[in-house]
């Protein structure tokens, strides 16, 4: 049967109306850029940048007292002045991640209605874990509940130590530090990034959050202030969690081998990493940081296999029930800040916490937003949040009931007084079949976990500081890796023998410019989604 016109004369299919979303806007990507020494960087974001992280560096190597003292005065005024801030950021955040999932904003997706993921879902998981929290787990998986429980620096919400309300909060407290919240900050963050640059063909930059608030001036010097707030959060951050990674490192590599841990080891194990960490960056995002969280994934869950076996097994997988019930009971009063009587508890444990993941916020909601395009407004949210949180009740419930139960025990090297955070973990699998094999594999997932981060964080701060350009020369992406080492070996330096403590002076200081950022970033990007929502619908 033939039909009774031809072909070119044929009724034509109706045919989708074409919806451009974009805003009107007359700059282009790069457009600000100069090229330097094969270089090609935003002016004057990158000058600022370097520039501050590199003064801060020298100077804490070269006056390391003083630099520990300045750090503490600024970590003091700022708890005094901003504590609140951080403790209601967290909450207002969260709660607009679960509004935007639910509401019919849900229904937009990364990149438009035609886009498709660029990673397989475990792929992607993968890259959340390893890039989000997996040096965190590591340290703090088996010390945070076993500090809560035997007041190592305190109790939450001045619980007494050794009791049965205290292990219920120490295992609420901690998934509480862990869960949900600092998922939600990092979502918020990706989310506003990935929908400005895959949906309205902005810059990848953090300004581009902010067009619909700000229009054209984000090119100005308003936007850049805001980037630059934002590398030095990221730079910071990084360098704490780098910081922190290599003290655990150092102290099961000395553990284990009996030799005496001191700073320059740590800085020497921070130089090979970054090293490491340029190698990746050579490699690209698929030779790299997906190779290497792939990896890294399934070598973390051989180990939390290890410790469920070989550990209290009924006990934690009782425990992942009762912990996640006592979370959700706990998290109002966790939550408060007005009237606590455990406030050095909650300055140094919870709203460093919250200055943590802010500051880390631009590099992972960045990773997030390049590794997230072709994904729904709300599968995106459900896979953000709900993945994490769901590895985070299992792996502190798996790690933290090991610790606890072998110090209840009265057996073991976890029997006695906690004095050392960073050694709990290898002081826990010392207690548990092959010890020397398990700490040889804690000791490499911290390793491969810190290479990851400096990398994916090099990438993120890199994109920033030329512009929102993806496509940058290599060299510049090695540059920031050897920077974040830098400041990292600087913190360490300067901090003395109180290490940790000023990881979190700089980091708390650090992140509070960016929480105000963070909270406008909100609004910005509900007025966005709103404005593209309505133009979808009037194209039905």
């Amino acid at each position: 049967m033939t039909s009774d016109f031809p072909p070119a004369q044929m009724t034509p299919a109706p045919t989708e109306p074409v919806v451009n979303t974009e805003y009107d806007t007359d700059y282009e990507i790069g457009q600000d850029n100069i090229e330097v020494l094969g270089l090609d960087i935003h002016n004057p974001v990158f000058f600022m940048s370097a520039g501050l992280v590199t003064f801060f560096s020298v100077v804490s190597l070269v006056f390391p007292e003083a630099t520990n003292l300045a750090l503490a005065d600024a970590k003091t005024w700022t708890l005094q002045s901003a504590d609140w801030l951080f403790a209601i950021t967290p909450v207002i955040v969260l709660l607009f991640s679960v509004s935007l999932a639910v509401s019919p904003l849900g229904r937009i997706r990364l990149g438009g209605a035609d886009a498709t993921p660029d990673f397989k879902i475990h792929s992607w998981i993968a890259m959340l874990f390893a890039a989000g929290v997996g040096i965190g787990f590591m340290f703090y998986g088996s010390a945070e509940p076993l500090a809560y429980y035997t007041d190592w620096f305190g109790t939450p919400l001045s619980v007494a130590p050794g009791t049965p309300a205290a292990e219920r909060l120490a295992f609420s407290a901690t998934i509480f530090h862990w869960g949900l919240a600092p998922w939600g900050i990092y979502a918020i963050v990706g989310l506003s990034l990935g929908f400005f640059a895959h949906n309205k063909g902005l810059p990848l930059s953090i300004r581009s959050a902010f067009y619909p608030v700000l229009g054209d001036r984000v090119w100005g010097w308003p936007g850049h202030i805001i980037d630059l707030f934002a590398v030095v959060s990221t730079i910071f951050g990084l360098a704490t969690t780098i910081g922190i990674g290599a003290t655990q490192a150092t102290s099961g590599l000395s553990y284990l081998f009996g030799f005496e841990q001191t700073r320059l080891i740590q800085i020497l194990l921070i130089m090979t990493m970054t090293g490491l960490a340029v190698l990746s960056v050579i490699r690209g995002m698929d030779g790299g940081v997906k190779l290497l969280s792939n990896i890294n994934m399934g070598v973390a869950f051989a180990l939390l296999m290890f410790v469920v076996i070989a550990g209290p097994t009924t006990l934690i997988f009782t425990g992942m029930g009762e912990n996640l019930l006592n979370y959700f009971k706990d998290t109002p009063a966790l939550t408060n800040w007005v009237g606590r009587t455990d406030i050095l508890w909650f300055h140094d444990w919870t709203i460093f916490y919250w200055a943590w993941w802010i500051s880390w916020s631009p590099f992972v909601g960045m990773f997030i937003a390049r590794i997230s395009r072709g994904r729904t407004v709300r599968e995106y949210f459900a896979v953000v949040l709900l993945a994490p949180f769901t590895i985070c009740v299992v792996w502190f419930s798996a790690f933290g009931e090991t610790a606890v139960a072998q110090h209840k025990s009265g057996v073991g090297e976890l029997s006695g007084e906690m004095t050392n955070a960073s050694i709990t973990l290898f002081k826990m699998l010392h207690d548990m079949p092959f010890p020397e094999v398990t700490s040889g594999v804690a000791i490499l997932l911290l390793i491969v976990f810190i290479v990851t981060s400096a990398d994916s964080g090099a990438l993120v701060v890199d994109t920033i500081t030329s512009g929102g350009k993806t496509d940058s020369p290599v060299i510049q992406r090695v540059f920031w890796a050897c920077m974040l080492g830098l400041t990292a070996s600087a913190l360490l330096y300067g901090g003395g023998t109180d290490v940790l403590r000023s990881l979190q002076a700089g980091t708390i200081t650090a992140a509070l410019p960016f929480t105000v950022i963070l909270l406008v970033c909100c609004l910005s990007l509900y007025i966005g989604m709103r404005d593209e929502h309505e133009k979808l619908k009037e194209s039905e």
